[in-house]
C-alpha cells in the first residue's frame, strides 16, 4: 500500500498532480525559510539588474 503522499489526486481534471509529502509542506508553511528563499532571490535579481546597467 501506498503513502498518502505518493497517491496521485484524483480529479477529472488533473489526473497527474502529486500530494505534496510531508516535507514538502512544512517548507511551503515555514515563515523562516520563506523569508530566506526571498533574500536569495532579491540577491539574484539584483545581480541581473547591475549588469544591465
Amino acid at each position: 500500500m501506498k503513502k498518502e503522499e505518493e497517491v496521485n489526486f484524483q480529479n477529472e481534471q488533473f489526473n497527474l498532480t502529486m500530494i505534496p509529502g510531508k516535507f514538502a509542506r512544512s517548507m511551503r508553511t515555514c515563515k523562516i525559510w520563506q523569508f530566506i528563499r526571498f533574500m536569495v532571490i532579491n540577491i539574484k535579481m539584483l545581480i541581473v539588474v547591475s549588469k544591465s546597467h
